[in-house]
């Protein structure tokens, strides 16, 4: 039995799918189910039941899983310990990250790796908030890239940065001539706004809750392109990490404006799963996102 055979069977208990498990170690579907065939022929026992909608995994499937999970840690330990030792920065870090991130704040951070460390890949994947944690705690992705993390038992977190948050308008709204600007004045007003199940609008929500401003929701987008359209046609205001509208300031499609009650910050962090190994390639990742 290879120590492959075991990955690939952690990979299927974790993503609870053929397909997933395949996508991770490069392999088809049916070599997934061929390799969890040949470790239950290998145990004499059905390790996970296959009827249900739901992959469950049985009595025997457990206790295989448990050490599977132990063998596999071991041998990535290993196998990371002796890069090290060779001093080998290689390999191929899979990044999932929310859009802003990741069309923002990652390019520079990318290209400067990649100047520093050329035989690395790095793939990145562009996902709603959710589906990053769902592919980080699934194992589908080794980093996750997040803004306001989550704090979860089962994650570890890297806070990166924070990002300063700013109104925008057309430029021709009436607080586009403004210079400063009290979030009260908000009351009232069109908002363009992140869709309720974004961790951005609720951060948001509890900002302007917290100030007691109620404004009008007008329009909600999962991306802040299109929150940034919206805004462009003067359909409304909004607030967004200074970072995403750089480039419309300076082609003036859009208007900022500062607060008078302070400076508010969007927090963004690397994510990834508790008692992974990290490699030598994912740690230099990692301390280039965080310089």
């Amino acid at each position: 039995m290879h120590i492959e055979s075991f990955k690939v069977f952690c990979d299927l208990v974790e993503t609870g799918s053929f397909t997933k498990a395949a996508i991770i170690n490069g392999i088809t579907q049916s070599a997934v189910s061929q390799q969890l065939s040949a470790m239950e022929r290998t145990f004499k026992s059905r390790l996970i039941e296959r009827s249900k909608i739901r992959l469950q995994l049985t009595l025997e499937g457990k206790a295989v899983y448990e050490y599977s999970q132990q063998l596999v840690a071991q041998y990535k330990t290993l196998e990371t310990k002796m890069l090290e030792m060779k001093d080998i920065i290689s390999g191929t870090i899979l990044v999932a990250t929310i859009y802003s991130i990741g069309l923002y704040d990652l390019p520079p951070y990318i290209k400067r790796f990649m100047t520093s460390y050329p035989t690395v890949h790095v793939r990145v994947e562009y996902l709603g908030a959710s589906q990053v944690y769902e592919d980080v705690f699934s194992n589908v992705v080794d980093l996750g890239l997040v803004a306001y993390p989550v704090k979860d038992s089962k994650l570890e977190v890297v806070p990166l940065r924070r990002e300063p948050l700013v109104l925008i308008c057309s430029p021709e709204h009436p607080f586009a001539s403004k210079a400063t600007i009290r979030l009260k004045q908000l009351a009232g007003q069109n908002f363009i706004s992140f869709d309720p199940d974004t961790p951005t609008r609720t951060a948001l929500d509890k900002i302007l809750r917290e100030h007691d401003v109620q404004v009008e929701h007008v329009m909600e987008f999962d991306n802040v392109e299109t929150v940034k359209r919206a805004v462009e046609i003067d359909a409304g205001i909004s607030i967004v990490p200074q970072i995403t509208v750089n480039q419309e300031i300076d082609k003036q499609t859009l208007a900022t404006v500062k607060f008078e009650d302070g400076e508010f910050f969007r927090p963004i962090a690397a994510i990834y799963k508790k008692n992974r190994v990290l490699t030598p390639a994912m740690k230099q990742f990692l301390a280039v996102l965080k310089g």
